[in-house]
């Protein structure tokens, strides 16, 4: 296994300052652009990411650690539609900075054992889970979306990069 908390805490320290200096006060809306019908640019994204810093990762957390009732509550995947649709871009990824600080020293606040990432909740669909997992979780989840956006990025330019597209593995897929 390769899970550590102070890796995982270096990770997640570090997603928000990573997604604003790619997406942040660029001249094209690179942060709108998406893969088509029913899929997420990056400022759907940081939405999602703001709504699990406030209803995911720490309450979960919290749950697994504090609570009588180990059940999670269901998550809404996709909340950001509703909750996050009018703010600027650059509202957005500072109300994510300002969570994720929060939720960090939360985390670090916690001084958390090898016996206290043991410890399990109930998850509506995946069942057992321990803390350990939701914190692995929660670190790869940033870098999934990350890569998500990237992938939309390298598909945006993807016709105009003409015979070099051969060279793109991405685009060949």
């Amino acid at each position: 296994m390769n899970f550590s908390l102070k890796k995982s805490i270096e990770l997640l320290e570090r997603s928000p300052a990573t997604y604003e200096t790619l997406l942040s006060n660029l001249n094209y809306d690179w942060n709108k652009i998406n893969e088509g019908e029913n899929t997420w640019s990056a400022y759907n994204i940081i939405g999602h990411l703001i709504h699990g810093e406030k209803t995911d990762w720490i309450p979960r957390a919290e749950i697994i650690l504090h609570k009588e009732d180990k059940n999670f509550e269901p998550y809404d995947r996709f909340a950001q539609d509703k909750l996050y649709n009018k703010q600027t871009f650059e509202e957005l990824i500072n109300e994510f900075k300002t969570l994720r600080v929060h939720n960090i020293n939360i985390l670090k606040s916690w001084k958390l054992t090898e016996s206290d990432l043991n410890k399990e909740g109930i998850h509506p669909d995946l069942g057992t889970v321990n803390l350990k997992q939701l914190i692995a979780t929660w670190t790869i989840h940033d870098m999934v979306h990350l890569n998500q956006i990237s992938r939309v990025m390298v598909k945006h330019y993807g016709e105009d990069i003409g015979p070099w597209k051969k060279y793109v593995r991405l685009l060949n897929k």
